[in-house]
């Protein structure tokens, strides 16, 4: 290589660097000069958007279709990833999920739910569309639940991954019933609306899921007002 090629390279390499350096400072100021600038957009399409508190680490909000959608966190673990609807999480201060706002829609069944989880635990209140849409079976309403015991969510989890993996029908049955009576499973208590039985009203169930009260117009436009022991007998109607 002669000494004229040499000198060419060196001043190329030398202008690349002074370039990339430019470049470089360019980028680091455009970022320093965009921080907590607020911009409005006509329009922005993505696929999921993470709101996050100022310290930019914890979680308050995610936005997300149902591919990139989060599997939730409770007491500060993150759940394997799994299967959700697009919609809206929420995260509270110590960053579990304590609700949320998920939907879906296809030739089966369709569904929207406004969901609010008991602290610590699964939802226990929703405004909810649910339909079948083949058979055009709805249920919308306010439904509410409780929880016989606090705290027991990672418990229930691992006694359900337990009962999936069995296939024994009998077996089954035996071990959900024993987790009904660990109070380990969430109960009906109220719920306000319309049934997949057409009946518009209000249905009450005591604290062990047992029907009590029942008043509600049915499909024929009659009103109905039915009360029940514990063991499901009519007692007035």
């Amino acid at each position: 290589m002669n000494t004229s090629k040499l000198q060419r390279r060196i001043r190329f390499l030398t202008l690349y660097v002074i370039l990339s350096q430019l470049v470089l400072v360019a980028v680091v100021l455009a970022a320093f000069l965009l921080k907590g600038r607020t911009e409005t957009l006509d329009e922005l399409t993505v696929k999921r958007i993470n709101i996050v508190d100022e310290t930019g680490q914890a979680l308050r909000m995610v936005i997300s279709n149902e591919s990139r959608q989060h599997p939730g966190i409770l007491g500060g673990q993150e759940f394997p990833p799994r299967e959700r609807p697009a919609g809206i999480i929420f995260f509270n201060t110590f960053g579990d999920e304590c609700g949320g706002l998920v939907y879906d829609g296809h030739e089966q069944e369709a569904g929207l739910v406004l969901s609010v989880d008991q602290f610590g635990d699964d939802q226990i209140m929703q405004l909810q569309y649910m339909e079948d849409t083949q058979n055009k079976l709805r249920k919308y309403g306010l439904q509410l639940w409780d929880y016989p015991k606090d705290n027991m969510f990672h418990e229930r989890m691992e006694r359900f991954e337990a009962w999936e993996d069995i296939t024994d029908s009998n077996t089954r049955l035996k071990l959900y019933n024993e987790m009904k009576a660990d109070g380990l499973l969430m109960e009906d208590r109220l719920f306000l609306g319309k049934d997949f039985n057409k009946d518009v009203g209000l249905f009450i169930k005591d604290s062990e899921g047992n029907v009590r009260i029942k008043i509600y117009v049915n499909q024929d436009n009659t009103p109905v007002i039915a009360l029940y022991d514990k063991y499901g007998n009519l007692m007035k109607n």
